[in-house]
Order: C-alpha cells, then structure tokens, then sequence
C-alpha cells in the first residue's frame, strides 16, 4: 500500500494494489477463498473475478450464496459474464404510450421495433426467476412543483409555456382521454401495447415491479423507489433497455454504473429517436462502463 501526503493541502490519498485471495481477510462465516491465486476487481464486497478470455465472473460468490450461475455471451470488449440469477434483473425504461404509440410519436418506429424482443427477455427472465423492473415517468403533484425549468422546457412544445409541458392536459387520442402529460395513472404514461398487459399481469404474479421516476434517471440522486428495491433485494447486475436509449434509458444505465452496479446494455430491446451518432455513443461508453449484449444471445444461455 503507497501513501501519498499533499503538502499543500495535508490530504491523505490511499492507493489499493490488485487484491489476491491469499491477501483478502474473511470477516464473516460464509466467505469462502479460492483454492487458486485470483486477480480481484474491486473489494470483497463489491468485485470481478476476471477468469481469462475476456470473460468476467460477477456472482461474488466469496460472501454471497449462488444457486446456478449462468454465463451470459457479450458483444463488446468484454466477451462473457457469468451472473448469479437470483441478484440479476432486467430493467426496462419508458417504454410508455407518450414516447412509442404512432399516435403520439410516428417517429418511434425503432423503439416499437423493441417491443416483440422486449416481450421475449421478459418471459426469458421470468422463467428463471429473475425480476423484471418496469421504471416509467410517472409524475405526482410534488414532482411538479419540485421539477426544473429545464425539464419544462425540454419537454414542451417549443413555446416555453407552462400549459404545454408536464402535467398538462394532452386531450383525446384516437378516441381515447390521453390524460396529463406523464402523470401517474394516465394513459399517455402506461406501457405501450402489450407491454401494458405484460406488466400488469408480471405485477399482479410478483414477478415484476413497478417504479415511478421523476427524471431521466430512475436512479439519480441519494435514493429513488427503484434504488431502494434494488438495495433491499442484493440485486448487483442490471440488464437495460427501453428509450430513449441515449436519455433515459443511459442516465439510469450510467446512475446504475456510478453506484457500483454491473450494467449490460441490451442493443435490441433499446431504441431512440435522435440521431444515430446518439445510439453510437451510448453503446461505445456503455462498452466501456459494462457489457454490451442483445435479447437473443441472453435468452439462449438463459434456457
């Protein structure tokens, strides 16, 4: 361990070598070493194994139990992922009436492109026990009075008035009463499609869950209803897709990063309206950040 002493400012700096298993401390019964020497990514709490050939173990089978690990195939730098089941979760974001019905939004043809593939990772999932998280927009009285300008504005009409922004009456629909913008309980703000009936039958059977946001990120800040569930529940490997994928769906991608989480981006079942530079970006950093994969690499080593 190096020490490192600013003399200008007094900080003390701490730099931590690459842990081995002989140098890692067991402070409670159930931690268990290797038999073998391993390079460990992180702390004994929170870490990789990397096992060689581009391939990560991120069970942290050392203090947490493991029932049958699956290996997950990637498509980017890093080539596989063996997950423990029972602590991984499939998070799908926005993917709402007000952001994909062709009747609020003709140009989303990519995000209702995501729905079929989107209806087989849940059914995927589910069957091997691993929650499904839906996190949508989902808006009180609170959220908007609390709510920034920016967000106003960024989603108005371009007139920067107040009546046509969050909460605001957004008329009929194809006869159907659209209801506030983004408010909870309207039908602008419900799954889109089948994706609704999805979620309200996954609830009703405690498969999946629900979590309201309030910004792009369903996990900005110190703690949101989707991060405390994820605590609770000793989830540490989040599967994403939704949209927009570079707004929504990476501000919860990237929040999920910050806070130590494994995260895989799920190229198929993610979609966006904005330029393709856009869905370049976010798969290039989310390379970098995690894991890349798609729907039908994940569902056939979930069989």
């Amino acid at each position: 361990m190096k020490l490192c002493q600013s003399m200008s400012s007094f900080q003390t700096i701490f730099y931590l070598p690459l842990l081995t298993s002989a140098q890692l401390v067991a402070t409670y019964g159930n931690t268990t070493l290797p038999s073998t020497e391993t390079s460990i990514l992180g702390n004994l709490y929170n870490y990789w194994l990397p096992l060689g050939n581009k391939t990560y173990d991120l069970t942290r089978s050392l203090y947490l139990p493991t029932t049958k690990p699956v290996t997950i195939p990637m498509s980017g730098t890093r080539k596989s992922a063996i997950i423990e089941p029972s602590r991984s979760a499939l998070v799908i974001i926005d993917m709402q009436n007000f952001f994909l019905h062709p009747d609020m939004n003709s140009r989303a043809t990519g995000g209702r492109k995501a729905v079929q593939p989107t209806l087989e990772m849940i059914d995927a999932f589910r069957k091997k026990g691993m929650p499904v998280l839906w996190t949508n927009w989902g808006l009180d009285e609170y959220d908007l009075r609390e709510i920034p300008a920016s967000f106003l504005d960024g989603f108005g009409d371009g007139t920067a008035s107040p009546l046509t922004t969050f909460g605001s009456d957004m008329g009929v629909v194809n006869g159907t009463e659209a209801g506030r913008l983004l408010m909870r309980g309207s039908w602008n703000a419900r799954p889109y499609g089948p994706l609704y009936d999805a979620q309200v039958g996954g609830v009703a059977k405690g498969t999946d869950f629900y979590f309201h946001k309030n910004r792009l990120s369903g996990l900005w800040g110190a703690q949101t209803p989707l991060g405390i569930w994820l605590q609770e529940n000793q989830m540490t490997t989040l599967f994403f897709g939704g949209v927009n994928a570079d707004q929504c769906v990476w501000g919860t991608l990237l929040d999920a990063y910050y806070k130590g989480y494994d995260v895989v981006y799920v190229d198929d079942i993610s979609a966006t309206t904005s330029p393709e530079y856009a869905t370049q970006m976010v798969k290039y950093n989310a390379n970098l950040d995690g894991f890349l994969s798609n729907s039908s690499m994940i569902i056939a080593a979930l069989g």
